[in-house]
């Protein structure tokens, strides 16, 4: 071998050592620890098997029969991943979503001062629409299902008690809250 080539080589392997060396010194001093507890878990919707079809979903729980057993204790603690975007307090700002204090049998996308989407618009009908318990039970289930193209990102409350605590908590904030339905007479 001529000396150019084992210089070529040498630069070659001695730039190879020098970047290992700095990526295993960078991994010591900046590695950061797993958290103990996620943030926000992202929950997302598994297709079904090709060429087989999705498992018919369970017999729903009428709402008002969810509502009698839901703590709005409870409610309010899931409606703290809500706060990202919306405000729950009386003449609290709208943020991306609107304030939803007084939402529950509220006109759907009628709250004044914020841009709700065209597919949410038409969901409501011209506003004519409510925030029933039964529509906010189905939208809360997975929004961008029961809403095609609602600006929405939420990915929804796939559990029957969360969604139900999270219903009955914005129930409350209302300065004179509609009555619950009956869970004798309820049906989906």
């Amino acid at each position: 071998m001529n000396s150019y080539v084992n210089t070529a080589v040498g630069a070659l392997l001695g730039t190879i050592f020098v970047l290992m060396s700095v990526s295993i010194a960078s991994e010591g001093i900046f590695h950061s620890e797993a958290p103990e507890k996620e943030g926000f878990a992202i929950v997302a919707e598994e297709a079904p098997a090709a060429g087989g079809e999705a498992a018919p979903a369970a017999a729903a729980v009428p709402i008002a029969q969810l509502l009698a057993s839901a703590d709005a204790k409870a409610g309010e603690t899931v409606f703290k991943k809500c706060q990202a975007c919306h405000d729950g307090t009386k003449g609290g700002p709208n943020k991306v979503g609107p304030n939803l204090f007084g939402v529950v049998d509220r006109p759907i996308a009628s709250h004044e001062g914020f841009a709700y989407s065209a597919p949410m618009k038409d969901f409501s009908k011209g506003s004519s629409e409510k925030w029933t318990f039964e529509n906010l039970n189905k939208f809360l289930t997975a929004p961008k299902k029961d809403v095609p193209g609602t600006a929405m990102g939420f990915a929804g409350l796939p559990k029957d008690q969360d969604r139900a605590n999270v219903i009955l908590y914005l129930h409350t904030l209302a300065d004179s809250p509609v009555p619950l339905p009956d869970p004798k007479t309820a049906t989906q």
